[in-house]
This record gives C-alpha cells, sequence and structure tokens, in this order.
C-alpha cells in the first residue's frame, strides 16, 4: 500500500504552518523544498515559469537561493495551492506594482480581522 510521503502532507499545509526560514546567506534546493512545502521538480518548473525566480547557480549547476527568493516561493505557493490562481494568474498578481499588493494584503488582513 502507497504511503503519503512527507511532501504530500506538507502541500497541505497552510503557509501559516510552514517553518520559520532560518538566517542564512544561500539555501540549496533541497532545503528551500522542505521549507516551502514543495518538491524540487516543481521548483525547477516554477524558474521557467516565474521571471522573478532566479537562483544562482554555482559548480555543477547547483542552484542556490537567497532569502528573498524563498520568500517569493512561498507566496507563489500561496496563490496557486490556497488563493486557487493559475499559473498565468499567479504570474499576472505577482507583476503587479509592489505598493498595489501590499495595499491588497493588508486590506484583506483587516477585512479577516474584522470577519471574525
Amino acid at each position: 500500500m502507497l504511503q503519503k510521503s512527507v511532501f504530500d502532507s506538507a502541500a497541505a499545509l497552510p503557509s501559516s504552518q510552514l517553518p520559520p526560514i532560518p538566517a542564512k546567506r544561500y539555501f540549496t534546493i533541497g532545503e528551500v523544498a522542505d521549507l516551502c512545502g514543495v518538491r524540487s521538480h516543481v521548483l525547477r518548473y516554477w524558474e521557467q515559469e516565474f521571471s522573478q525566480l532566479s537562483p544562482q547557480k554555482r559548480r555543477g549547476n547547483r542552484r542556490y537561493y537567497q532569502h528573498h527568493e524563498v520568500v517569493l516561493i512561498r507566496k507563489i505557493r500561496s496563490l496557486l495551492y490556497e488563493e486557487g490562481f493559475t499559473i498565468s494568474g499567479a504570474r499576472n498578481r505577482l507583476d503587479e506594482a509592489p505598493g498595489e499588493l501590499r495595499l491588497r494584503d493588508e486590506l484583506q488582513a483587516v477585512l479577516q480581522i474584522l470577519t471574525n
């Protein structure tokens, strides 16, 4: 009988339950996969789909992600898995002006507080 892997259960986790991002300069693709609850092949695919996501490549074509890219990956994950956006819709949302996006997020947080 097939058992669920760690990644299958991590994909079901809401963003609020993901582990905190450690204070490091660079993260390997495996570390980012664990921190964001997605598999490494998904991260490689997202690199093709989202121009904002471009980790540094070093020896042997190894990927090294910086802190801001891990945050971006979590945002992409949230848009796709929690908010139900398509890849194209998530790409458009990320292309919006940063001020508009921040204001929208703040207004959604206020609305959530008021409705609870």
